[in-house]
């Protein structure tokens, strides 16, 4: 069984729902906070006293806590809404019932699992797990996936060695919220600073999501297995590079996220991830394996003269190595038979504002 997560809206309500939601919403919160008084379903009690046992007793100030619900989402035949979600709530025989708008359909192979609800700026949102069976395919080509500083994703492909980059509209998203956080602090607008941050966070995950399902389609397509170089250890390689570039590695680009993402949405599908040991793939030139230099975008190699884009030669050896990682599917998998030569021609980006 495999699963994921739907998002899904609350409809507007009337008010008695409303207030009905709100106090179970507020009671919860009150109840994780050591107010045992707080009137709560028991079923929800009891997913309340899990959330503390998994927590350990360290709650943050401040934050609000998603309230767990049962699977209790269920399709009708309504003008408003195809869905709707019922709300176990303390002293209402049934619960309340409430129309919610999911992001994508709930398909009849799925089986809904528990659902957590939160509240941000006056509106309801839930998020539903939902798990399904899925074959796993049998891939007939490798995707190799470089992660870098200038396009957060380069993808070369075993029957394509002709690389696609992805990142250009989240460089440029990442360098207009550095620059509007850095005025507003110039300001001690700290209340706008933090509303900026949210909104940054929103639209760098938007982009996060579209990267991963162009990269997941790609392979989708080319029926490959998806190779993906092992993070462990990408904070200290970035050490003794200057302060712009470690700002960019520390701060600014989101790997572990994009990488979980492509991960579920792949195996949503069926198509396999696996993780290589990425050292010193940005290091070694992919032609002849010596230790070449980096020089900006651009990888040169002093043994053969050969030059490229560095995270085009990143993929690359990711791309080898994943050959030598699989031995069950070697003969199965197609093997790059020609060179992409990156001093003759640059890809465009996939999708150009990605």
């Amino acid at each position: 069984m495999k699963a994921k997560t739907i998002k899904a809206k609350v409809l507007e309500l009337r008010k008695g729902k409303e207030e009905l939601l709100r106090r179970e919403y507020e009671n919860w919160q009150n109840y994780l906070r050591g107010d045992k008084t707080a009137q709560l379903f028991s079923a929800t009690k009891q997913q309340a006293e899990r959330l503390l046992g998994r927590l350990k007793g360290k709650l943050k100030p401040n934050k609000e806590y998603p309230l767990i619900l049962r699977r209790d989402v269920y399709r009708a035949n309504t003008k408003l809404t195809p869905y709707w979600l019922k709300i176990p709530v303390y002293g209402v025989k049934g619960g309340i019932n409430v129309p919610i708008k999911t992001h994508e359909p709930i398909t009849d192979d799925m089986v809904c699992r528990e659902a957590k609800m939160i509240r941000k700026d006056n509106e309801w949102f839930v998020y539903i797990t939902v798990e399904r069976e899925v074959d796993e395919r049998t891939p007939k080509s490798i995707l190799a996936i470089d992660l870098g500083i200038r396009w957060i994703a380069t993808t070369v492909n075993s029957n394509n060695p002709k690389p696609k980059f992805y990142g250009m509209e989240l460089r440029r998203v990442k360098g207009h919220f550095f620059w509007l956080r850095r005025t507003l602090s110039l300001k001690k607008a700290y209340k706008a600073i933090k509303k900026v941050g949210h909104k940054e966070r929103r639209a760098v995950n938007d982009i996060l999501h579209k990267i991963s399902k162009a990269i997941v389609n790609e392979a989708l397509e080319n029926d490959s297995i998806i190779v993906l170089g092992d993070l462990k250890g990408i904070r200290r390689n970035g050490e003794g590079k200057g302060r712009r570039f470690n700002r960019k590695l520390n701060n600014g680009f989101p790997y572990y996220k994009l990488s979980q993402y492509i991960e579920y949405k792949a195996r949503w599908l069926g198509i396999k991830v696996i993780k290589v040991n990425e050292r010193n793939t940005s290091k070694v030139c992919h032609r002849c394996g010596f230790k070449g230099l980096r020089v900006g975008s651009l990888f040169k190699c002093p043994n053969c003269g050969y030059t490229c884009n560095a995270d085009y030669n990143g993929a690359m050896n990711i791309l080898k190595r994943a050959m030598g990682y699989m031995p069950i599917a070697g003969a199965a998998l197609t093997q790059p038979t020609t060179r992409y030569d990156e001093t003759l021609r640059v890809e465009e980006p996939r999708i150009s504002w990605l």
